[in-house]
């Protein structure tokens, strides 16, 4: 082969192979643009572009006039990618005074390799504006400089949050409760009603630039949905009166705790539900786990003799006693293996069932028990629903505690039919005197008016249930017999309003203790409506192991003239101005009407 053949044979495998790497590069080139182009844009703007999670506000908490007891306010969760934050101890030293902490507490939590570091936790708008203004103006400068691009701060990247506002601070706390760092509700209505105040979270997009977003790159992608509003049953300007007479309770006798109930017994309606001690929603310091439960349906206590008017109610729905039967009331009396007493040591007495419930007799309940019969004032008790959850839509809500018969012994019937031996909530408490003013109607207490939708509808909740417990007549006695507590003859003459007819009971029983399985303190309650004779309103008081004077009457009575004078006042109930026609009290009173009534038919005989 001579020379020439050899420079062309050279030159037509150059040129093959110049071919076959054009090919391969143009194949490359196919695959890039048509094959995997897709998945290159895609990845281009996944690096550009960053999804977020758009959080939904809660739903606000009304009271009945739409007055706000809880809502959401915007605000910003500020988190950190430390793969882009260059210089850690700068971006400190710029960021944590706006921050309020020092660049020592925040300079950890910018050295590493995480994605995603929260470093502070809903901050004012406000705030992350000076944050992000700080850094604009910081990298402005050091763009100014050679290779400045290198040292500009970034990594810090907002997200949209809500703050839980509580308007009303310490007024209704306990009851509308508060929500967890989640933003899941953890206590009261927030963590009862959740499901329907939490909304749906959204996304939105936002554009990367060197760790920092894009001004004005923010895209919604998917929308949040708010929370459903609540409108409650309360009523703000009832819930301050009924706080505030029950903290000065509570300080002046010094107890462990307190709570208020006002009622609307036709409806079930929940105008204020107070207790004490109690917590700022809005101050984490002042919040401790004990506080966070609410007395009001978490509290189970044995209710002492406002349960007498369950036993009273039951035996004359019954027949088997009627306001006036005369009973032989000793101080003491011995049932089975127990010794049982009244609260204040008298002489043999000779009492109507009126007069019994009037000085809250414990052996005179006892007798009327006696009459009913386990079976029967077991029964009783169902109806009025101890032993049961009310089902206020409050979270936690104890049903207290009623033994089933097969586990009375002895003492269990006389001791329950003077209001020990069970145990209650102040909300079962409440519903039971609420049966009473109702015309013997029980119907199940509720916090909930209704809710409100985005566009500001209203929807009011359905009527709440309604049982019957006891004939409209055993009511109407029962009230005319409850009026004599409140007399200066009764136990309760503190709670008596001028100028209105009041009907109420007193209560003072023996606090069982926890700790020592033991009765140590006492329960001090009162429980009344008015006007007596149309109940508008109940209200219940309740105060836990009172130091000192212990009696319900003298804690209660003046706690609940206070609160019932304010609501009457209030919702514009004027007196009845029906006269009161008193019941006798003792069988020497009883004889004496029954002589003057017999002197008058006389006269009306001779006359005629």
């Amino acid at each position: 082969m001579d020379q020439q053949q050899i420079v062309q044979d050279r030159i037509r495998k150059i040129v093959a192979l110049a071919i076959v790497m054009l090919m391969l590069f143009t194949l490359r080139l196919i695959e890039i643009q048509a094959v995997r182009a897709k998945g290159y844009v895609e990845r281009a703007e996944n690096e550009l572009n960053k999804s977020a999670t758009l959080l939904a506000p809660r739903g606000t908490i009304f009271d009945i006039n739409g007055i706000e007891l809880a809502r959401s306010i915007s605000a910003i969760n500020i988190a950190v990618d430390q793969t882009v934050v260059n210089d850690p101890v700068k971006a400190a030293a710029l960021v944590a005074p706006i921050l309020g902490i020092s660049p020592a507490q925040l300079l950890p939590d910018l050295i590493g390799t995480k994605r995603y570091v929260l470093i502070a936790k809903n901050v004012a708008p406000a705030k992350w504006s000076m944050i992000s203004s700080a850094l604009d103006q910081y990298n402005a400068e050091a763009l100014k400089v050679k290779g400045g691009i290198s040292k500009r701060l970034g990594g810090f990247i907002p997200e949209r949050s809500y703050i839980r506002d509580y308007p009303s601070g310490k007024l209704t706390s306990s009851l509308i409760g508060i929500i967890n760092d989640q933003g899941v509700g953890a206590s009261g209505v927030e963590s009862s009603l959740n499901s329907t105040l939490a909304g749906t979270n959204g996304k939105y997009i936002y554009s990367n630039g060197r760790g920092n977003i894009i001004p004005g790159s923010e895209q919604v992608s998917v929308e949040a949905k708010s929370g459903t509003s609540i409108r409650l049953t309360i009523n703000r300007d009832v819930q301050w009166v009924a706080q505030n007479a029950i903290n000065q309770a509570v300080s002046a006798s010094r107890a462990k705790s307190g709570t208020v109930i006002v009622m609307d017994p036709k409806t079930g309606a929940i105008l204020a539900q107070a207790s004490a001690p109690t917590f700022d929603p809005n101050d984490e310091s002042s919040i401790t786990l004990d506080k966070l439960r609410n007395p009001a349906v978490q509290e189970v206590y044995e209710p002492g003799s406002t349960g007498k008017v369950i036993t009273v109610a039951a035996a004359m729905e019954e027949g088997l006693v009627s306001p006036d039967t005369v009973f032989t009331i000793p101080y003491s009396m011995k049932v089975s293996d127990g010794t049982f007493t009244d609260h204040e040591k008298h002489p043999t007495q000779r009492l109507t069932t009126t007069g019994l419930l009037a000085v809250s007799s414990n052996t005179g309940a006892i007798q009327i028990g006696q009459k009913l019969g386990r079976e029967s004032l077991y029964d009783y008790l169902k109806r009025f629903g101890i032993g049961q959850s009310t089902n206020s839509k409050l979270p936690g809500e104890s049903a207290g505690i009623l033994h089933p018969i097969k586990k009375w012994s002895g003492t269990s019937l006389p001791t329950i039919s003077f209001g020990q031996g069970y145990s209650v909530t102040a909300m079962q408490a409440t519903s039971v005197f609420a049966t009473i003013a109702n015309d013997g109607m029980r119907v199940k207490p509720s916090v909930v008016a209704g809710v409100v939708d985005e566009s500001g509808k209203y929807t009011p909740a359905q009527a709440n249930e309604s049982v019957r417990v006891l004939s409209e007549q055993t009511a109407t006695d029962l009230r005319a017999m409850m009026e004599s507590v409140v007399t200066k003859n009764g136990t309760a003459p503190s709670a008596a309003i001028a100028g209105y007819r009041v009907a109420g009971k007193t209560g003072t029983a023996s606090r069982f203790n926890s700790d020592c399985k033991c009765y140590s303190g006492y329960t001090a309650s009162f429980i009344g409506f008015a006007p007596a004779d149309n109940p508008a309103y109940v209200i219940s008081v309740t105060i836990q192991d009172p130091k000192g004077m212990h009696w319900g009457g003298y804690l209660g009575g003046p706690v609940f003239k206070k609160v019932m004078s304010f609501v009457l006042q209030s919702k514009g109930i004027a007196p009845t101005g029906t006269k009161v026609d008193p019941i006798a009290l003792t069988e020497k009173q009883l004889l004496a009407e029954r002589k003057l009534i017999a002197d008058k038919k006389a006269a009306s005989v001779k006359t005629n």
